[in-house]
């Protein structure tokens, strides 16, 4: 079955998501290094690493965007 494109508005949708999710994983990884407390940084990791996840699957979605 051939994916459809997405439309104008879900393209643009999809681009603020990568963008948020870009900006919270760079601060959640720069505050691990003044974090003390290592439940706190546990959770940061996790995060980071559902980020990562997060944006390699927006970023699949992206693929699809229309843009003519």
């Amino acid at each position: 079955m051939e994916q459809e494109k997405l439309a104008f508005h879900e393209t643009m949708e999809t681009h603020e998501l990568i963008n948020f999710k870009t900006v919270s994983l760079l601060k959640s990884k720069m505050l691990q290094g003044i974090v003390f407390d290592q439940d706190l940084k546990a959770m940061m990791e996790k995060n980071v690493q559902l980020s990562i996840k997060d944006l390699n699957e927006l970023q699949g979605l992206y693929n699809n965007a229309n843009t003519q």
